[in-house]
Order: structure tokens, then C-alpha cells, then sequence
């Protein structure tokens, strides 16, 4: 295949943790050309969001349509969207590129700090979920998605069949948030479960594991690696660069971009 090409559609975190940069940083980890579309700009660093500020829909509307147009992308993902005027402004762009895309629905940053609405959360669900190839919300995501409580294991195989009658292809619910030693992320590919365990890693340095993981997946989707490896590369990555993050800042620092794919020792 031409040079692999992954495009993100992603708010800007200055403090390069999160939002596009990691996005951007995992895509170059996983030897794939990035590309950027900047949907919303926040002031934020590792203590916390400041201020949230969506652009105006039709710039990341032509933003988008550039980049679809020159040089083209072979897997999508989206992070951040701001509001539902954005959402409504790009959705028949992505289903037009008919590509694969990776919905990370951001709803609230690491922090605390909302950063998607009740509306744009609407919009979410009825414009981009019935066009996406993967949905991975963590576990806060998906109850808000779907409006009831995920408890336990069970609940979470559960919510990601349900996720998936959302439109969805396939649902990746992270288990980050669940409670218990393991982060047992839950795949639904449409016919089957898959459970991807890992050993949860005591670190206050876990901001952008989300944007992180969705963005390993794309950059791996868009070099044509099937989704269950993807997933499988992704999660191992991730949990390696959680164990070896830098310990950058005096709040909740970013992850290790640097990091290989090797599993985090059990």
C-alpha cells in the first residue's frame, strides 16, 4: 500500500499530553504519517483545563475537507469535537470519505473538566456512531452513552453489545475505571467478545491514555493490521507507556510516547 496516512480530528492540548499532539506523537511511534485537524483549542496543562474553546464549525469543516482532498488518509479517528454545530459540520465529510474511523468519544478530560455537551453528545450518537468502524469510550463514556450504570465486568460485555446497537461496527469499552487490580478492556467486533487483561499500573501519569489508545488503533488500522491485533498492539503499548511515563509535570502527567509494545510485567 502507499506510505500509511492517519488523520486525526482532535482539540489541541498545549501541554502535548492529550487531544492532537499525542495523537500526533503515536501516529509517528507507529511509523505513520499524521495529519491534523484541529476541532477545538484548550488552555490546559497537567493541573488541569482552564478554558475549552470549539473553533467555528465550517474552518474545521474546510480543515477536513483539505486534507480528504490532499493528501487523502487511509484511517480516521476523532477526539474532542467541542460542540454539535462541529459534529453536524464534519459528519458528511467523514461518511463521504467512507474510511475507517475510530470514534473516541472525549467527553471529559483527565481532570474532571467537560469538554463535549449534552447536545454534541446527541449529535454524536446520531451522526458519527452509525458511520464509525470503532467506538472505544472508557467506562464514564459509555454510561453516558448509554444511560445506566456499568459496574462490574459483566456489565461492561454487556454495554458493549449495547453500544454497538448504536451503529457502531465494533466497540472497544476500556476498563481503566472499573474497579478491581486488572483494566480488562472489552471488544465487541460485531460477532464476538474479546477481553484484552492488563494489570492496572499505580502512576498519577495517565493523562491522554484514552486519545492515546484510540490513536495507536488508527495508525495500526491504516497500515491495514486487522482490528483484533490492533487492539491486541494498542493496549500493550499503552500499558507500557503508562509504566514508563517521564514524570513530566506537577499534576497528571503524560504517558511515554517513546514506549515500546512489550506487556507491563504481571
Amino acid at each position: 500500500m502507499p506510505f500509511p496516512i492517519a488523520l486525526t480530528v482532535a482539540g489541541s492540548d498545549p501541554s502535548g499530553g492529550a487531544g492532537l499532539q499525542a495523537d500526533l506523537k503515536t501516529f509517528h511511534r507507529f511509523g505513520v504519517y499524521g495529519m491534523g485537524v484541529v476541532t477545538v483549542l484548550t488552555v490546559q496543562n497537567t493541573l488541569g483545563v482552564r478554558e475549552v474553546v470549539p473553533l467555528e464549525p465550517a474552518l474545521v469543516a474546510r480543515q477536513l475537507e483539505a486534507v480528504l482532498h490532499d493528501p487523502g488518509a487511509h484511517a480516521i479517528k476523532t477526539g474532542a469535537l467541542g460542540d454539535a454545530a462541529i459534529v453536524h459540520s464534519i459528519a458528511p465529510l467523514l461518511a463521504q470519505a467512507a474510511l475507517p474511523l475510530v470514534v473516541d468519544p472525549v467527553l471529559v478530560a483527565k481532570s474532571g473538566d467537560s469538554l463535549l455537551g449534552g447536545e454534541a453528545l446527541e449529535a454524536l450518537k446520531s451522526c458519527l456512531l452509525p458511520i464509525a468502524a470503532l467506538l472505544t469510550p472508557n467506562l464514564l463514556e459509555a454510561q453516558a452513552l448509554l444511560g445506566q450504570p456499568i459496574r462490574d465486568l459483566a456489565d461492561a460485555r454487556e454495554a458493549a453489545r449495547l453500544l454497538a446497537c448504536l451503529g457502531p461496527r465494533a466497540v472497544l469499552l476500556k476498563g481503566g475505571h472499573l474497579a478491581g487490580k486488572e483494566a480488562t478492556d472489552v471488544l465487541w467486533d460485531g460477532h464476538a467478545l474479546h477481553l484484552f487483561p492488563e494489570w492496572k499500573i499505580p502512576s498519577v501519569h495517565t493523562h491522554g491514555t484514552g486519545c492515546t489508545l484510540s490513536a495507536a488503533i488508527t495508525a495500526l488500522l491504516a497500515k491495514g493490521i486487522p482490528l483484533h491485533e490492533a487492539v491486541a498492539r494498542a493496549k500493550r503499548f499503552v500499558t507500557r507507556a503508562i509504566a514508563t511515563a517521564p514524570g513530566i509535570g506537577r499534576g497528571i502527567g503524560p504517558l511515554n510516547h517513546w514506549a515500546g509494545e512489550e506487556a507491563h510485567s504481571r
